[in-house]
């Protein structure tokens, strides 16, 4: 075969995919186009700019021959909304694409988008490997609930590869972690948990909440399965509930939806769906605003003489600054440190915040505070914390949308 007409054939190849793209069109698409338009299907009626909330339980159908094709899944009908509803569709549509994934799932909140994967991935004698820093429910989930159903659960320090070399057994099916962790900021390489376990035919949950798809796409990864809670910073504006698991398996999230979130009743609200969408529009603008305010407010509380002990990936000192820029396209907007002083010194700075309030929960335009260790990390006993390296008096930030001058003014004033 001469080069020349290698060359033809290598052309002709590349003019049809290309072709085949542009005609797809998705594909070619920026992340912002994707978050606003998805595929761009004409479904909305009557022209609306707009998705209509669908804001109905059940659905109706012409004839029982209609009925019988939407519930054997030969037409792509609707029939009650806890399993399938427009609005639900579209999100799910628009998390597919920006996560780079197969197919996906919503649901009515975080922990039921977790624990319904969990226990659809896992029976009595299977083993679940996770990383010991978890959001609180995920822990209690993890270390309480599957074990009464005989599920083996280890918490294994997933940065520690020998470590997890040495516990895996037949019986391991799964391995879940957050990253960035909630609430340490601990960073776990994917790629190279993904290349440790894929040959042993383990599945890889990750948590994808903190970086969110526009700044880490775990699935591209290497991960199997990326579950989210859309409360967060997909809604962005604390006025909502949801869950979302995108895979790179459709057949896997089919199972999923209709064996396990219709079946447990996770589903979430049309609403909810509407209020998500509308978040995800502004997904990028907002993401890339929190990291602007967050690098000034680490740098700022970096320098602070009451601050030990700060974890955020975009300070250049931060341990796990490198991995970041290895596996994120930017450092999120979650900070924790420990207070540099007694227990009721610490209390007394985040009684002292002003415009800073104290809340769960993160993600929100509004900059957040929180003692994980009295509030969504009660559970965690002090033993525990010592093990894994975890002070009792950790302190979490969710830097918000305001301008970062008048969030360190804040806190600037309240350490003082």
């Amino acid at each position: 075969m001469t080069t020349g007409f290698l060359k033809f054939c290598i052309n002709k190849i590349y003019d049809i995919i290309t072709k085949s793209i542009i005609k797809r069109g998705v594909i070619m698409k920026k992340f912002t186009t994707l978050a606003i338009h998805g595929e761009d299907k004409k479904t909305n009626p009557d022209n609306s700019l707009n998705d209509p909330i669908y804001m109905t339980s059940t659905f109706t159908f012409d004839k029982i021959e209609d009925a019988e094709r939407a519930f054997s899944f030969a037409s792509d009908d609707y029939v009650y909304t806890r399993g399938n509803n427009p609005g639900l569709i579209r999100l799910e549509e628009i998390m597919t694409l920006l996560e780079k994934g197969a197919d996906s799932v919503a649901f009515s909140s975080g922990m039921a988008a977790i624990s319904s994967t969990l226990f659809s991935l896992l029976k009595p004698g299977d083993a679940l490997i996770a990383h010991p820093v978890l959001y609180g429910s995920s822990y209690n989930v993890i270390n309480k609930i599957l074990p009464d159903y005989g599920i083996d659960t280890k918490f294994i320090d997933l940065r520690n590869f020998d470590k997890i070399e040495k516990e895996i057994t037949g019986k391991t099916k799964l391995i879940y972690f957050e990253t960035p962790s909630n609430p340490d900021l601990g960073l776990i390489d994917i790629k190279k948990i993904s290349k440790l376990t894929h040959s042993n035919n383990i599945k890889i949950v990750v948590d994808n909440t903190f970086a969110t798809p526009f700044f880490q796409r775990p699935l591209q990864l290497g991960a199997d399965i990326v579950v989210h809670s859309a409360t967060k910073y997909l809604s962005g504006h604390g006025d909502v509930l949801g869950g979302v698991v995108v895979s790179k398996d459709e057949d896997y999230i089919h199972k999923l939806k209709f064996n396990y979130m219709t079946e447990f009743g996770g589903v979430l609200s049309p609403f909810n769906a509407w209020l998500i969408l509308r978040g995800i529009k502004t997904l990028k603008i907002r993401m890339k605003e929190h990291e602007k305010n967050a690098i000034n407010v680490a740098s700022f509380l970096n320098k602070h003489k009451r601050v030990n002990n700060i974890r955020y990936p975009g300070l250049e000192n931060d341990v796990y600054h490198e991995l970041a820029q290895k596996q994120m396209s930017g450092y999120g907007a979650i900070i924790s440190f420990d207070y540099n002083g007694s227990k009721d010194e610490a209390i007394n700075f985040i009684n002292s915040l002003n415009m800073i309030k104290i809340a769960v929960s993160l993600g929100d335009v509004e900059t957040l505070i929180e003692y994980p260790f009295a509030m969504t990390h009660r559970d965690y006993t002090e033993e525990k914390l010592r093990e894994i390296g975890l002070s009792k008096y950790l302190i979490r930030l969710s830097i918000g949308l305001e301008d970062y001058t008048d969030i360190i003014k804040d806190l600037e004033q309240a350490l003082e």
